[in-house]
């Protein structure tokens, strides 16, 4: 007998080689009966894996969370099924998982494009309509090298996997069967609901070294009201895409010859320069002071903190020979910053000291990964180090947080926090991962109502608080971050004198409140669909002439506004076309000038809500608007 562990804590023996659905039936016939997989130690699995000693076992039922994920995987063979059954032979299959919004399979050996999904749905319907049970088997290694003998990516999942004389597992449902770890439905009846959503390109294996295939994504539900319901989402999801409002309001762009490394045009500078500004008054409440380091150094710089074994090894440093020496681009500031901490004896009474820079860092990042601004080679974040002493610990993460809250509300944003743990490959000893991770607890616990831990997500060199926001249709996205970091400072040898006059260790305090500007760009974008607050739009407010005859007194109400941005809109247009100009350009306020406001010296104001007031006073609309910059309202408030 063995002994595993059930998810509220208690123990159950069971017979030795006894699968995830006999322990079901062994807590009840009813459970075993309609157990579709298991997790294991956390990991989803078919229901005939076997357990062992020791093991966390969940049972998963079709009223279980990760039924979907199932469901989805099971998807993704009905997909590969109409597949074989349109295209046959010609098709080469490769890997099909689940994902969090659905599911995707790479396939080789056809040209496919979105005009095809129709057919292909057709006959995935059919498949589903057929309700075919989904049978795992297992089959001798040599037996699957001969089914794949065409297929090389599947002869290449074998060589990894299974060693000469093992059986590895496939599934069939009617004529198709794939290779496949599971777990799937019990028939393709199950699948319900589902979509073809889009076409992509993906190296095989994510390498850029190897072939291009085709990706096509999808998803599945249990049921039509619950693929409605994602289906609105996602359209509402696309309306807001930041690569094209970017592309439609000039803010910036990501050209080929710079794979994954933005160029902001002069309207998107303008939001930059706001942002920056923004943080530069954050830090110095937070008592920062601003430096700069250059983006390209020698390799030996990071062997010294331990960044070089973590990034380059991974291949995610950009990094060269010249002279007999290596040199790379900086995939983060915290080096740089420990350099100018220990560019001159540091005493306890100087900390803490706080270096915060807008540094730009570069990470090599798989080209299928890339995506606009959310996910880029060449990053600024709004990076900051405090070097302190561990009596200084919790009230400097509980000052962090405070800001962090403070700020994120004035976007508008839900903040949720997560606590990351130690890493299966951090370094340093555990006593001080555990202090780190006692004193970012203790701030949390004070400071926030709520937070989860990921266990084992931290940096190599300490645990951290990462800042993950809602936007305004519910979708979640990792922005700031605050870490602690023991390692690093003894890595590079800081030191500093304490009161007994012998050397300490400081802790380093790694944040960024933003993250990096191009990401937090890209959310913010799709967070307001381009309808920016004041303070933030590149174009505060658009003057319209009637005619060409009130130029000159448009030039005049600009003056008198020049501590805003404020454009003419000088084009021969009827003011109909300019205000709907105005209003596909995201403009917050339009101020209309024709004669009789010429002649009244005051100006008629209309927003992009469509509110309009005419014989509005010049400077009771400037007051206005300095109060709303200052407050950084997220909306027009001036006619509300």
């Amino acid at each position: 007998m063995i002994e595993v562990e059930l998810p509220d804590g208690s123990s159950l023996e069971v017979e030795e080689n006894s699968t995830v659905e006999d322990v079901a039936y062994e807590i009840g016939t009813g459970l075993g009966d309609d157990t579709v997989a298991g997790k294991i130690n956390g990991e989803l699995v078919a229901k005939e894996e076997h357990v062992s000693d020791g093991d966390t076992v969940h049972i998963v039922t079709d009223q279980s969370e990760e039924y979907i994920e199932v469901l989805r995987h099971s998807a993704a063979h009905v997909f590969a099924q109409a597949l074989k059954r349109i295209y046959g032979d010609e098709v080469k299959l490769t890997i099909g998982p689940w994902t969090d919004e659905g599911f995707y399979y790479d396939i080789d050996g056809v040209d496919l494009d979105q005009e095809d999904f129709e057919e292909i749905e057709e006959e995935m319907q059919n498949i589903i309509e057929e309700d075919l049970p989904i049978e795992r088997e297992l089959v001798p290694r040599e037996e699957a090298e001969d089914f794949f003998e065409d297929n090389e990516y599947k002869r290449e999942i074998l060589d990894e996997e299974a060693s000469e004389g093992d059986k590895v597992s496939f599934y069939k449902q009617g004529e198709f069967k794939d290779l496949c770890k599971g777990p799937h439905v019990e028939s393709t009846g199950e699948v319900e609901a589902f979509k073809l959503l889009e076409i992509a390109g993906a190296y095989w294996r994510g390498d850029e070294e190897n072939e291009m295939l085709t990706r096509v994504y999808g998803t599945a539900f249990s049921s039509e009201a619950d693929l409605e319901d994602f289906m609105e989402k996602r359209r509402e999801a696309e309306k807001r895409d930041h690569r094209r409002i970017g592309q439609e309001m000039e803010l910036f762009s990501i050209p080929d010859f710079s794979p994954g490394a933005a160029h902001f045009h002069r309207d998107g500078m303008k939001m930059r320069r706001e942002l920056e500004e923004y943080i530069r008054q954050k830090n110095k409440e937070l008592g920062y002071e601003e430096v700069w380091t250059p983006e390209l150094n020698k390799a030996e710089l990071w062997k010294k903190t331990g960044h070089y074994e973590a990034f380059k090894e991974e291949g995610e440093m950009f990094a060269w020979e010249q002279n007999d020496e290596e040199y790379g681009l900086k995939p983060m500031n915290c080096a740089n910053h420990s350099h100018i901490f220990d560019s001159g004896k540091r005493s306890y009474k100087e900390l803490p000291i706080k270096l915060s820079e807008f540094g730009t860092v570069y990470r090599n990042e798989q080209s299928g990964e890339l995506s606009g601004l959310l996910r880029v080679r060449g990053m600024t974040q709004d990076d900051g180090h405090a070097y302190i002493r561990k009596d200084q610990i919790e009230e400097e993460i509980k000052k962090h947080l405070q800001i962090i809250i403070e700020m994120y509300d004035e976007f508008g944003f839900n903040v949720n926090f997560i606590l990351e743990t130690k890493p299966e490959k951090a370094q340093g000893p555990d006593e001080l991962w555990e202090e780190a991770e006692s004193s970012l607890k203790n701030a949390l616990d004070e400071k926030v109502d709520d937070y989860v831990i990921n266990e084992e997500e931290g940096a190599f060199y300490g645990p951290k608080i990462g800042v993950e926001v809602e936007d305004a249709i519910g979708r979640e996205w990792q922005l700031g971050t605050v870490q602690l970091d023991f390692v690093i400072p003894r890595n590079y040898g800081l030191k500093y004198v304490g009161e007994d006059n012998e050397d300490h260790y400081p802790v380093m305090i790694h944040r960024a409140i933003l993250g990096s500007i191009e990401r937090f760009m890209g959310v913010m974008i799709e967070h307001f669909a381009g309808d920016f607050p004041t303070w933030l739009a590149p174009e505060q407010v658009r003057i319209l002439p009637v005619t060409d005859d009130n130029k000159a007194y448009a030039e005049k109400i600009q003056k008198e506004l020049s501590k805003f941005r404020v454009e003419i809109e000088d084009r021969s247009w009827t003011v109909g076309k300019k205000i709907q100009a105005a209003h596909d350009d995201n403009v917050p306020y339009m101020l209309i000038l024709g004669d009789d406001e010429e002649e009244a010296g005051n100006i008629s104001v209309r927003d992009r809500e469509e509110r309009e007031e005419g014989d509005v006073d010049l400077e009771e609309f400037r007051e206005a608007l300095r109060q709303e910059v200052e407050d950084k309202s997220l909306e027009p408030e001036f006619l509300g």
